[in-house]
């Protein structure tokens, strides 16, 4: 498995350097690397302060490990905070995010660059968000008995560490210092496999991370004003599935307005987005009429051509849908929808995601297989105020419960003194 690892190692960048050539999220994944030691090592140069080191994948893992990151960074203010992306998607919006001193793409696994990446850094912990695992950063890690942690993970059976030929993944695995996970499931699979020592139950830092942003949250004028007094559906991360089977009802209730954030900020998808929906406009122009005193009258539907603003979007919805269960590989993140008190509406495919099974099973949150179950759905909670009472309490209090995931990782960083004042 080691040999092909390494193929993989050298595959990956090789075919991102050819989809470069089509595909504007490659070229940015390739552009984005060149140069990326000489930037850490200014990044980084003449400074004297301990450093955590922070990976993530992408966005949503970001927003995962943030508040964890947060916490350690008022905790420990001594410390220079170095966070990563391997994806655009979260690089690019997070590049200039205020609480790390230095933001950068990882440079691509392999013993070289993670023994320079090491040398340049030389972290006093790092921590992984949820499914990143890279054998050389994590055995260089061990080597050099540099605490590392994983937050907030998950795991399935039927990932490689856990078939009879997974020996290689699972000796990755073991190069962790603790694996926080987030669930029992999680738990037991690695307690399958020998690293129960080493592995416990935090739950989920993303609860404590979207009700942050309840408690701190800032409001949007120009949504404010599109959305008040209205009925609203604001549907999140949308791919193209998900407007097929929203776009009917819009067309067909014109009293019901809409906010579409789609998953892809890209012209393709804005132009696509702009012909579903009828009265469509972009978030960029009608913020900019707004600002001139000029509301157009006639918008039904607003698509958001921006990052950033999800979280808070999601607080003027009288429902919410969350996109991705139609489709690809599942819905995306419910809990930003959920924790406002919101019903959420989603598609059938969510079963990899256990907040999303968890949401459903109480009620928060509810999932359709089409377009007519989707209508039947939107028109019962538009119209049935107990049965809209019901789902937003279940959303809310949900995600309540499952807060504090912040505070065990921070409990044991400060009982095993991984970090000091």
């Amino acid at each position: 498995m080691k040999l092909f690892y390494q193929i993989f190692l050298w595959a990956y960048p090789f075919a991102a350097s050819i989809l470069a050539f089509f595909n504007e999220k490659a070229k940015k994944w390739v552009k984005g690397r060149k140069g990326i030691f000489p930037s850490i090592e200014q990044a980084v140069q003449g400074n004297t302060a301990p450093i955590i080191w922070m990976h993530c994948a992408s966005l949503g893992e970001f927003e995962q490990g943030r508040p964890l990151l947060e916490s350690l960074k008022k905790q420990y203010p001594n410390y220079f905070i170095l966070l990563s992306f391997f994806s655009p998607s979260g690089y690019e919006v997070r590049k200039n995010y205020e609480g790390a001193n230095h933001v950068c793409y990882l440079p691509m696994d392999g013993p070289m660059n993670a023994k320079k990446f090491y040398d340049l850094v030389n972290p006093s912990l790092v921590l992984f968000v949820k499914y990143e695992f890279w054998y050389y950063y994590s055995l260089e890690a061990s080597k050099r008995k540099i605490p590392m942690l994983l937050v907030s993970g998950i795991f399935r059976p039927s990932q490689i560490f856990f078939q009879f030929y997974g020996g290689f993944y699972r000796k990755l695995l073991s190069h962790f210092s603790h694996l926080f996970v987030q669930e029992q499931s999680s738990f037991d699979l690695l307690k399958s496999i020998g690293l129960e020592s080493k592995s416990s139950i935090s739950g989920d830092t993303r609860f404590d991370r979207v009700i942050s942003i309840v408690q701190d949250f800032e409001p949007i004028d120009a949504v404010e004003n599109f959305s008040k007094n209205k009925q609203v559906i604001v549907a999140g991360s949308t791919w193209a599935e998900d407007d097929e089977e929203l776009n009917h009802f819009l067309h067909a209730n014109s009293n019901v307005l809409a906010i579409i954030a789609p998953h892809e900020i890209i012209a393709e998808r804005l132009e696509e987005c702009l012909k579903w929906y009828p009265n469509a406009m972009l978030y960029s122009e009608y913020h900019a009429l707004f600002l001139e005193g000029e509301i157009p009258s006639h918008v039904q539907v607003l698509i958001v051509n921006n990052y950033g603003m999800l979280t808070r979007l999601y607080s003027y919805g009288t429902i919410c849908l969350v996109g991705g269960g139609f489709g690809g590989d599942g819905v995306h993140n419910v809990l930003e929808a959920a924790v406002y008190g919101k019903p959420v509406l989603i598609g059938p495919i969510y079963d990899k995601y256990l907040e999303a099974v968890e949401l459903v099973d109480n009620g928060g949150c509810i999932s359709v297989e089409n377009a007519l179950e989707l209508e039947a759905e939107l028109v019962i909670l538009l119209e049935d105020a107990s049965a809209y009472q019901e789902a937003s309490v279940a959303a809310k209090n949900y995600v309540f419960a499952k807060a504090g995931a912040t505070k065990t990782i921070e409990d044991y960083i400060q009982a095993n003194l991984l970090l000091t004042n």
